[in-house]
């Protein structure tokens, strides 16, 4: 029986001119992860990076953390259908104001508490992209991406049965496919995004032809090595 071990990446660069960058928070999460794995004795025949520098990122700092004999003969491929869908494209279609990064900022600043109205705003930004009616406003539209991030899984199916494969990814690709797996809604699909830790490890067992889900979500790792602060969602 096959292992696929999807991870969130790491703390990304939110407020940033580029939020595809780590940050320092986020590089540690990944080092705790690296150690976790190293304490486990866990080892992998294939890591995926979903293309994006905060997935490289937080793969290679993640398992440089691991000893070499645990990654012996490790395959290394990208796979771009892995990738986040793009989230400025979805809140920029709902609110086109947001283009001025200052109004956004200043948007957030009046809110007695900026995390909660950057959740209202995302949460309308994102019903607006699965709802179907402005379809044509959006490059890639919610049933295309829920259709390449199970694409990307299914194609995993065509390897060894017996390999463990860890996959660098983002929360918006672990929604979608327990959406797949688990016959969810688009409500709890979105619901579910906003819960996925920074660095935190979705588990799935496989057979041929078929995947099947261990654990969702687990950041164990942050909680028993990480310091005060180390569990973060955004």
């Amino acid at each position: 029986m096959g292992q696929i071990f999807l991870v969130r990446h790491g703390q990304a660069s939110f407020g940033k001119a580029d939020y595809d960058q780590l940050s320092e928070l986020g590089f540690e999460q990944a080092r705790l992860l690296g150690q976790w794995y190293a304490n486990t004795r866990q080892s992998f025949s294939k890591v995926i990076t979903g293309g994006m520098v905060r997935h490289r990122q937080t793969a290679d700092t993640c398992l440089s953390m691991v000893p070499r004999k645990q990654l012996l003969e490790t395959e290394w491929v990208t796979d771009a259908d892995f990738a986040e869908f793009d989230h400025q494209e979805v809140l920029l279609r709902h609110c086109p104001e947001f283009a001025d990064a200052a109004a956004f900022k200043a948007l957030l600043a009046s809110h007695v508490d900026p995390p909660r109205a950057l959740e209202h705003v995302f949460r309308a930004a994102m019903q607006r992209w699965m709802g179907g009616w402005h379809d044509g406003d959006y490059a890639e539209t919610w049933p295309d991406f829920r259709r390449r991030c199970v694409r990307a899984l299914e194609r995993l199916d065509t390897d060894s049965r017996q390999q463990t494969t860890m996959v660098f990814t983002s929360g918006g690709v672990i929604a979608a496919l327990m959406q797949h797996l688990l016959g969810l809604q688009d409500f709890q699909v979105m619901e579910l995004n906003w819960t996925l830790a920074n660095c935190a490890v979705t588990k799935l067992m496989q057979r041929p032809g078929q995947f099947t889900l261990s654990y969702l979500n687990n950041y164990a790792h942050l909680e028993w090595l990480g310091q005060p602060g180390a569990v973060t969602y955004r």
